[in-house]
Parts: C-alpha cells; sequence; structure tokens
C-alpha cells in the first residue's frame, strides 16, 4: 500500500526534500486491533515536531498523522464492538489502560501515554491508505458525519471538549475567550462554549475574524493589535450590563502561550479560569501573580482527553451542533505543500491529506 514517509529529520523544515510516496506493507490485524481504510487524514503540528526531531526524536522511517477516518476492512478476533464495513474514526491516546491513571477515568494521565503518529513508530502513523489500531482506540462516526468531518475533529475537538467540559467545568451563561479561535482547537472551542449557551469573544488573525463569527463567535477581536485585551475588555463590560455582572472573562481557552498569557490573567474575573493546552508563540511566559492569588484564579494545564470526551464531540457533530473547519484537502503526493501551508499559519481549521482516489 502507498504511505507518507520519511527516513531522515528536517530541522531546516524542508519538507519537500524528505517525505516521499512509498510502497509499505498492509496491516493485518493483531487480535485486539481494528484496521480500516484511509478516507481523510488530518494534518497535526505534532506533525512538524515530528520531522524536526524535536523535541523528541521518534522513529524512524516514519509515517506521521494521527487523525483519520475511514472504513474497516479487518478485524482481530477478540475485537467485539466493530465490524467490517463501520465508519470509524482514530483516537490517538494511545495509553496502557491498567495503571492507576488509567483505571480512574485519567488515560490522558498516562505515564506510558504515546500519541499515535507522533511518538509510534517505525511506519505506524494515519498517512497511509490502510492503518491499524486498538480496538479501544477507534470510535463510530455518527450518521451524517463525513469522514473528512471526522478526520479534521478526531484529536482537536477531543483537545476542546477536554479542555473546556473536563477540566474547565464550563457552564451555560459564561463569557469565554477563545484565544486563536481560526485554529483547529479554537474553532471547535468557539462552537463548544455556543453549545453551552456562553457568551464567545473569539480572537485570530484580521483575515480570520469573519470566519470565528461565522463559527458562532460573538465578537471577534485581532489579537495582533497591541491593543486587544482593551478591545477584549471593553466587549465584556458591555455583555456584563445586559447580565448584571462584574466586567471580565469567566473562562479563558488559551494555546497561544508566551506572547499572550499575561493580559488573559489581567481580563480574568475573580475566581475564573484560563486553561491551556500548548504554547505555539513559546513557553516562556511573564506572568503577574497578583492576577493568579489575588483574585483566587484557577490556571489548569490539558492535554488529550478521554475515549469518550471524543464520542460525546462526536455525538454533537452528529446532531449538527458542531461542525468541522475543513480549510483544504491535498493528496498523499502534495504532503509537503501541505505541511508548509501547516507551517505558515495561512489557513483556518483544519488541513486534510488523502490517498490518490480517496
Amino acid at each position: 500500500m502507498k504511505a507518507v514517509v520519511y527516513r531522515e529529520y528536517a530541522p531546516d523544515d524542508n519538507y519537500a526534500k524528505i517525505l516521499k510516496v512509498e510502497d509499505i506493507d498492509s496491516p493485518k490485524p493483531k487480535p485486539d486491533e481494528v484496521v480500516f481504510t484511509n478516507k481523510a487524514s488530518a494534518l497535526n503540528y505534532n506533525d512538524i515536531w515530528g520531522m524536526r526531531g524535536v523535541p523528541i526524536a521518534i522513529p524512524l522511517p516514519h509515517v506521521s498523522g494521527s487523525d483519520v477516518a475511514g472504513d474497516v476492512i479487518a478485524v482481530g478476533e477478540d475485537v467485539k464492538g466493530f465490524k467490517v464495513g463501520d465508519r470509524v474514526v482514530s483516537h490517538s491516546n494511545l495509553a496502557c489502560r491498567v495503571c492507576s491513571a488509567c483505571t480512574s477515568g485519567r488515560e490522558f494521565d498516562c505515564t506510558r501515554r504515546q500519541v499515535w503518529g507522533f511518538q509510534t513508530g517505525p511506519l505506524w502513523g494515519a498517512y497511509s491508505e490502510e492503518v491499524h489500531l486498538p480496538e479501544v482506540n477507534v470510535s463510530h462516526i455518527p450518521e451524517g458525519v463525513s469522514y473528512e468531518d471526522a478526520a479534521a475533529a478526531s484529536m482537536t475537538i477531543l483537545t476542546s471538549w477536554h479542555m473546556l467540559v473536563g477540566r474547565a467545568k464550563i457552564t451555560p451563561g459564561q463569557t469565554v475567550l477563545v484565544m486563536g479561535g481560526g485554529s483547529g482547537v479554537g474553532s471547535f472551542a468557539i462552537q463548544i462554549a455556543k453549545l453551552y449557551n456562553c457568551d464567545v469573544i473569539a480572537t485570530a488573525s484580521p483575515d480570520k475574524l469573519d470566519k470565528c463569527l461565522e463559527l458562532g463567535a460573538d465578537h471577534a477581536v485581532d489579537h495582533r493589535q497591541e491593543d486587544w485585551s482593551k478591545q477584549v475588555f471593553k466587549i465584556s463590560k458591555e455583555i456584563a450590563k445586559t447580565k448584571g455582572q462584574a466586567p471580565g472573562i469567566d473562562l479563558s481557552f488559551d494555546h497561544i502561550g508566551e506572547t499572550h498569557f499575561n493580559k488573559q490573567l489581567q481580563l480574568l474575573k475573580y475566581g475564573a479560569t484560563l486553561v491551556s493546552c500548548g504554547a505555539t508563540t513559546g513557553y516562556d511566559a511573564k506572568i503577574d501573580l497578583r492576577h493568579i492569588f489575588f483574585k483566587g484564579i484557577n490556571v489548569l494545564g490539558s492535554t488529550q482527553g478521554t475515549k469518550a470526551e471524543l464520542d460525546e464531540g462526536l455525538y454533537w457533530m452528529g446532531q449538527g451542533k458542531i461542525k468541522a473547519a475543513v480549510d483544504s484537502v491535498y493528496t498523499f503526493e502534495q504532503a509537503a505543500e501541505a505541511h508548509t501551508k501547516m507551517l505558515s499559519g495561512k489557513f483556518f481549521g483544519k488541513i486534510l491529506l488523502k490517498p490518490e482516489g480517496a
């Protein structure tokens, strides 16, 4: 079968040099595994980290990709929940399932967990014509949800749902700030917050503001402007007047990190929450601790999520309440171009990668 393979790292981000479409062996299921076709797969930033070989040196030769949707073509003898022909999507958090974290429902805290397609290998990821995963790492795609939307949602709706619902315990009526609303996680965060009947202020670059509003954000602010936080606070004051509450943000959704972190803390109300899943602008944020202890702010970290949370997000997609924002679709042969576009940041939502003819 065909797969997108690289056999050396590209610390200079020269993807065209290393990414090649190669023939590799088709998978055969282990007793607990499901094998399914690749009808659509989605790019994530961990693909970039993998090709750079940092922050960890991933196995070579390597097939990237953590998000993929398709049709089941084979199942292992111990598989009970899936059959040939089922429409499925990957859950990329490979946890041990037996440690105290896993057995208490915190598989995202498993110290032995790996992100499939990033840390796994050699030659075990989504960017191949057929893929294989343990049954516990596969979910059914609800009727009415396309392969493309399921692939675009796999890791990002999981991350966003876990951040807002699992970690931050979002409640109806809150004023929610979604940083980077044009990203995969941000686009889902806007919609999850609206599902909870919250007032949503999204930030994004100027070319993405209208699309944030189309997804359901009540307000959109250019976070590249020097006074972005003042604009957000002004909006929060108007929202507060309608509720008879103090101005400010109840819940801030962050994955931007260093450049905007302290401003978010300033915007939070007393007892409010900031939940973070990443730091695309850098991790060395300078913060004023007085915002945290004096206002009793909750700062929460978040990564991945449970399979149950993925299924909850997919359920609401099946109900038509949440949709994926798909920016563009590329073939395996265009993998270098697709990753270059992702690195540029000039896209909205998710970029997809498909085998020829999928």
